[in-house]
């Protein structure tokens, strides 16, 4: 789950008395948007997307107004504007009005989990307002530093002074900095990024660090996010009716993550485990009809839910149903396996016969005993199966679905679907 953008950062980062720039959200009166340029001379008009999406400066989606006339020219240019960014789109829903902040120094900062550290990771450079990937690496510290005891302030003093910060902006970031690891520790975030956050001077000339972009996500099992009291609607961007039948599934126990990647693919897979995700999303391409992750241990009446909403909406298509996963710790593979035989009974009894053939490769407890109640499940229902235990090397049994997959193709769903006395589905 990602959030970007001010007019949810600046509520956020106030939960932790870091400033912010002033913002106002689509439903701004012509009057509120005159009153913030009369006091900030120049205002900065933002499309609101749902989740995490980039590169919006450099798309030209960032207006600019001095007077309310262009304010709401630019309004209605960047209301429902369309933005691409990779293989990502993204369609606006509104616009924010975030009054201009003067300032000389623009600094970048992010905490995130570094797989290089192994620890939570502090990025900072004095060189902010653009892509940090740009910059050269002795202008940006990556800093890790130890979860329990937190950011501490002579972290950031150190790392600015290493990277030869002005000194003038020193003092004041090692005042504020700290507190954006308490927003990120304390209500479940797994990454946070303020570009830039801008050093505005005061009337004594001392610099206030200022957040003018906000960026962040959230572990979506960490009840601690909770606390900020969110509206569901900001993480629901584009998912499709699958997407979110499962993802009303997620429970304390057992993970239900799932993405579809092919709507036309042929090959339902239900996974377990993330590596096993990854190498089975890569090898079987445009095949797959999704990505997913369903082990934690799934309790049988979860697990039963999901394959059911599965075989709803993709067994018509399907000529592999492939159940894979790695050798599992502590997830129970009869009640797994069982869940997922009794679905596919059921959906068999109100949707009627549909040719299948059915590869499973897993390890874990109970595993012979799961795989003898799948099996049975796949005798009674006539279709033809094959099983791979622990022993037997993930990749081979995902290159065994592909081929089985292509076997279909040719001839094979037609031969199963005559076995069960129906017609093949194109």
């Amino acid at each position: 789950m990602n959030l970007t953008g001010m007019l949810y950062g600046s509520r956020l980062l106030a939960h932790v008395d870091f400033p912010a720039s002033e913002v106002l959200g689509p439903d701004a009166s012509e009057s509120q948007i005159q009153d913030l340029i009369s006091r900030h001379k120049l205002i900065f008009i933002k499309p609101l997307f749902k989740g995490g999406v980039g590169k919006k400066g450099k798309s030209g989606l960032i207006g600019k107004a001095t007077d309310l006339r262009t304010a709401l020219a630019e309004k209605e240019r960047l209301y429902f504007v369309e933005h691409r960014h990779g293989n990502a789109v993204a369609k606006a829903n509104g616009v924010t009005f975030e009054g201009g902040v003067p300032a000389e120094h623009e600094v970048y900062f992010a905490i995130t989990d570094s797989t290089a550290f192994r620890a939570p990771t502090m990025t900072l450079t004095h060189v902010g307002g653009m892509d940090i990937e740009e910059l050269d690496k002795k202008q940006v510290a990556q800093v890790p530093f130890e979860a329990l005891t937190g950011l501490k302030a002579f972290v950031v003093a150190n790392a600015l002074s290493d990277i030869g910060a002005p000194k003038e902006i020193i003092s004041p970031l090692v005042q504020h900095l700290p507190k954006l690891w308490e927003l990120m520790h304390h209500y479940g975030m797994t990454t946070l990024e303020l570009n830039p956050i801008r050093m505005r001077p005061g009337r004594d000339g001392r610099l206030t660090p200022v957040a003018c972009d906000f960026k962040c996500g959230f572990d979506r099992d960490d009840p601690r996010w909770h606390r900020l009291d969110l509206p569901n609607h900001l993480f629901t961007a584009d998912t499709s009716d699958f997407e979110h039948e499962i993802n009303q599934l997620r429970t304390h126990q057992g993970q239900s993550d799932v993405f579809v990647i092919n709507p036309q693919g042929t090959i339902l897979a239900p996974t377990f485990g993330g590596g096993a995700n990854s190498l089975v999303t890569q090898v079987l391409g445009e095949a797959a009809i999704i990505s997913s992750d369903f082990g934690g241990n799934p309790p049988y009446e979860k697990m039963k839910e999901v394959a059911r909403i599965c075989y709803k909406h993709w067994l018509k298509q399907t000529n592999v149903l492939f159940i894979i996963g790695g050798k599992s710790n502590n997830t129970d593979i009869y009640e797994t396996f069982r869940a997922m035989g009794d679905a596919l009974r059921e959906h068999f009894s109100k949707f009627g016969p549909s040719p299948l053939f059915v590869v499973v490769g897993r390890g874990g407890p109970n595993l012979v005993r799961g795989m003898g109640a799948l099996a049975e499940a796949c005798d009674s229902l006539n279709i033809p199966y094959r099983f791979f235990g622990f022993d037997s090397a993930i990749s081979e049994v995902v290159n065994y679905a592909k081929n089985v997959d292509a076997w279909m193709r040719a001839g094979g769903r037609k031969a199963i679907a005559e076995h069960l006395g129906i017609k093949a589905a194109a």
